[in-house]
């Protein structure tokens, strides 16, 4: 390490997950001395997102056996004074397990020998070998992204993901930042500011219309950086917290996001698009026109269902798909609202929560676009990006791949007073904020974590086709059987810049009850064909093709309380990783209540100076 960290902070925070990056732009922002240090050598721990080859290189890490550091002597100990005591960090991130990978595109060789070598055998299982060899064939970055990240920086906008380098914030200018907003336009999106609470700035896509084309795994290798894939699937609510506090911070700059297109729904083994407008719900072809009337009826409830206590008052104990029924609504129009507008299970959701998720749905429709969801631009993980950003235009240090070995505590006072890092050196700081990932088994002895099954598919086809093969989808599918929940699946096309041109990026997410393989795997087969099979049965190439798909369970901890980890300081705070649910509420919750907790006087992320108005000391 060529220059030391400063040995004072105000504030130290481990981990750059989201919550952990909007707490870092908040402490920034109040003037906060903060560091900010990640072992990995990428921002967004599990709300991260990856290039194709840059994926496989995460799992091939994910799989390797970290027993070895684990019995390794701590350097740290001669460090700890006599009136100190040490928490040691964990070394081995353990978040995600049951990694399964398989590979159905056509393995033909390329034009170059590179591309041979990277191909993988078909199927992909665990932890092999196949993997590994495959991994390092394909000359893949080294520290497992698709970009080069180096110490002492924050991420920055690109305008190309394939070529971007990330500077420090400092070196924006006018003229690039005019480039990436031509940029964007020409993608078709639209910037989210201030403005956009009464309109909104949308430019049509233009993208040409490819024919199903044969995709092969070579080509995927070598589109790699085509491909953004991220580990957690989510949307933003267009009237959610997030978009507000992106708008009020004035971070949106640093983002472009585009609309989600359809709302679909899975009937009788049949997918179909949902009504969401007024305009919608009259032209639709799957109501008829009594069906039309009663779902306006009941929607017009829905938006001041408080006002009208007496009409679900004795339901209130009741599920919301059993007060569905009593409001003599069709089978068509109940599963349309149970699973495709209030998005919720049908067992586990109360009357109360059905009516506040549909209230919430249509409050977002209208403000950009026919859906009230839009996704960001290059993935869900440009987001912590941004607040880390955000940071460091305010004078936050960034450090990947640097690893803290452990917390220092007083014995007196029983406050954590430091950490020591890796090479030894000992930072002092007045609070301290941790990625639970990052606590040692001892620390979570007592925890009970709850797991999200994840799987992310690369396919050849819309899982509905229309006239534009443009379409950003969110599908709700009901149980299959009665013990499984419903599976929320999510299908991206090339104009997020999420996937390459003729492919398309599908996630799919459930809570847990067995391995993400034995909960998502029905679902797979119930909406796509393998490439190999559609190649034999040419009935039914009417699906889509799926040409990769890996299988995944990630550690859910938002539910855990505080007091349920074992021996915490009280200056220590602990952030979560992603949750099961479709927006990023709960992250943006967590993160406004531990700030005012820890700066209960600071107002949290207000907006940015004018500019005018700053005075520079000299000027004075």
């Amino acid at each position: 390490m060529a220059d030391k960290l400063p040995t004072e902070f105000d504030v130290v925070i481990i981990g750059t997950g989201l919550p952990e990056s909007i707490l870092a732009a908040a402490c920034s922002r109040s003037g906060q001395r903060v560091l900010h240090v990640d072992s990995r050598s990428y921002y967004g721990g599990n709300w991260a997102s990856f290039s194709f080859t840059g994926l496989l290189s995460w799992l091939k890490d994910c799989q390797q056996d970290h027993d070895g550091e684990e019995g390794m002597p701590a350097t740290w100990q001669d460090l700890i004074h006599e009136t100190e005591e040490a928490i040691a960090i964990c070394k081995k991130d353990e978040t995600i397990q049951h990694t399964e990978v398989f590979c159905y595109a056509s393995q033909d060789v390329g034009d170059s020998m590179q591309e041979a070598n990277a191909l993988q055998k078909s199927p992909l299982t665990e932890a092999s070998a196949t993997l590994a060899d495959s991994l390092d064939s394909a000359d893949l970055p080294k520290e497992g992204h698709s970009a080069s990240f180096t110490s002492y920086e924050a991420p920055s906008r690109h305008t190309e993901r394939s070529d971007r380098e990330l500077l420090p914030p400092q070196a924006d200018t006018e003229e690039s930042l005019e480039k990436e907003k031509c940029y964007g336009d020409e993608a078709g999106t639209h910037t989210v500011s201030d403005g956009d609470k009464e309109e909104h700035k949308l430019v049509e896509d233009n993208t040409e219309q490819p024919k199903r084309n044969r995709i092969t795994y070579p080509q995927m290798v070598k589109e790699s950086r085509r491909f953004n894939i991220d580990l957690v699937s989510k949307l933003l609510y267009s009237q959610g917290s997030l978009i507000d506090l992106l708008i009020k911070s004035n971070v949106s700059r640093y983002a472009e996001f585009k609309n989600v297109t359809r709302i679909l729904a899975f009937r009788e083994g049949k997918v179909e698009q949902v009504p969401c407008s007024r305009a919608d719900v009259f032209n639709s072809k799957e109501l008829t026109m009594v069906e039309k009337r009663m779902l306006m009826k009941f929607l017009t409830f829905c938006l001041d269902y408080e006002q009208h206590s007496d009409e679900y008052q004795d339901f209130k104990q009741c599920s919301f798909s059993e007060y569905l029924k009593t409001k003599k609504l069709t089978p068509n129009l109940q599963h349309f609202i149970l699973h495709s507008i209030a998005m919720t299970s049908e067992s586990s959701c109360t009357t109360l929560d059905g009516l506040k998720a549909t209230k919430n749905f249509l409050q977002c429709l209208g403000r950009f676009g026919n859906t009230p969801f839009i996704f960001p631009l290059y993935g869900q993980g440009e987001i912590p990006q941004c607040f880390c950003r955000m940071c460091a235009v305010f004078g936050g240090i960034y450090c990947l791949r640097h690893k803290v070995q452990c917390l220092v505590v007083d014995k007196d006072s029983g406050r954590c007073t430091g950490v020591i890092d890796h090479f030894g050196q000992r930072i002092s700081a007045s609070y301290f904020i941790v990625e639970d990932s990052y606590l040692s088994k001892k620390t979570c002895s007592d925890v009970q974590y709850k797991q999200i099954s994840r799987a992310v598919l690369i396919t050849d086809q819309s899982i509905l086709k229309t006239d534009s093969d443009q379409q950003i989808s969110i599908l709700i599918v009901p149980p299959l059987e009665p013990v499984t929940s419903s599976v929320r699946v999510m299908e991206l096309c090339s104009s997020t810049m999420t996937c390459m041109k003729g492919s398309y990026l599908v996630h799919l997410t459930c809570v847990s009850s067995k391995t993400a393989r034995e909960d998502l795997e029905p679902v797979v087969k119930q909406l796509f064909i393998p490439f190999t099979e559609a190649e034999a049965d040419r009935e039914e190439v009417r699906k889509p093709r799926l040409l990769w798909a890996l299988y995944f369970n990630m550690r859910d901890s938002s539910g855990v309380s505080r007091s349920s980890y074992h021996g915490l300081p009280s200056n220590v705070y602990v952030c979560s990783g992603p949750d099961c649910g479709l927006g990023n509420e709960h992250a943006v919750k967590q993160a406004e209540t531990l700030f005012q907790e820890i700066f209960p006087s600071e107002e949290f992320c207000p907006p940015p100076p004018n500019p005018e108005d700053i005075i520079f000391e000299a000027e004075g």
